[in-house]
């Protein structure tokens, strides 16, 4: 499966029309966290009271701010350069 999934990849890439199959690593974790938080914030306010609710909301808002700040810093500051082999950067 794996081979004939690669061999597309490069035939899609000769033609020019590469269509990305899977989204990137940040992406599916984001919309898996909000389908996550809309299911519990869900079943929360269905089934219990108001105090409850508040309760998960100020989690919510919280986990919102950290997400916010990850996703400017992501976009922000470029990924660390691969570092060399140790050996490689001996023999300079």
């Amino acid at each position: 499966m794996k081979a004939a999934y690669l061999q597309h990849v490069k035939r899609s890439w000769k033609d020019g029309r590469h269509v990305k199959l899977r989204p990137s690593t940040y992406t599916a974790y984001s919309i898996g966290c909000a389908v996550a938080w809309a299911v519990l914030l869900a079943v929360v306010a269905a089934g219990k009271g108001k105090h409850d609710m508040r309760k998960v909301l100020l989690v919510f808002y919280g986990w919102v701010i950290a997400w916010v700040s990850n996703t400017i810093a992501r976009a922000v500051y470029p990924p660390p350069r691969a570092r060399q082999a140790r050996t490689q950067h001996l023999e300079r």
